[in-house]
């Protein structure tokens, strides 16, 4: 395994770690620990784990490493990480549960849609719309685990982002269809 799917594979495993310490403030809390310290932590990892996202692609375009696996490992950590965050997010109730539905609907078709591509040969780039997106679900992400105020607001700006981006991504996959490259 490659240094660019060593980072998506930390990126998924960081994703429930996540989860545990957003859902689990009494951590803190129970040992005289003021509860800004789990947002803190929350955001730490959450920011750690985006970075090797960044560096993943980075590396596997600059040293020729992208490979079949780490084009559906790659997008498939994404959506763990993102999806761990939104999720604990809502059950602590610092989230829309509306708007993570969304986003989480959004992001499993897609995902499906392009490991369906990938193994079909489509090119299945992030389109920009796509990258605006992911940059503005780790900001809403971001100010929604340090209770900033505009968080939730960002989220739903997200929710809009999350669907253009959805519609762009099916519009491309429909036209490979056309042009007959999926049997």
């Amino acid at each position: 395994m490659n240094l660019p799917n060593q980072l998506a594979l930390s990126r998924a495993l960081m994703a429930p770690l996540l989860f545990w310490i957003i859902l689990n403030p009494q951590v803190f809390t129970d040992h005289n620990i003021h509860i800004t310290w789990n947002y803190y932590s929350a955001a730490l990892i959450f920011v750690l784990a985006s970075v090797t996202d960044f560096f993943d692609g980075y590396i596997a375009r600059e040293l020729n490493q992208s490979t079949l696996l780490g084009k559906i490992l790659d997008p498939l950590a994404d959506k763990m990480l993102t999806i761990a965050a939104f999720m604990g997010l809502v059950v602590m109730g610092d989230a829309s549960a509306w708007a993570v539905y969304i986003i989480i609907i959004r992001e499993l078709f897609i995902t499906g849609l392009r490991t369906v591509a990938v193994s079909e040969g489509i090119d299945v780039a992030a389109s920009y719309s796509g990258k605006v997106k992911t940059v503005a679900q780790m900001f809403a992400i971001g100010f929604l685990l340090m209770h900033w105020s505009g968080g939730e607001t960002l989220l739903w700006i997200c929710v809009a982002l999350t669907l253009y981006s959805g519609a762009e991504y099916i519009y491309g996959f429909r036209k490979a269809l056309l042009k007959g490259s999926v049997q």
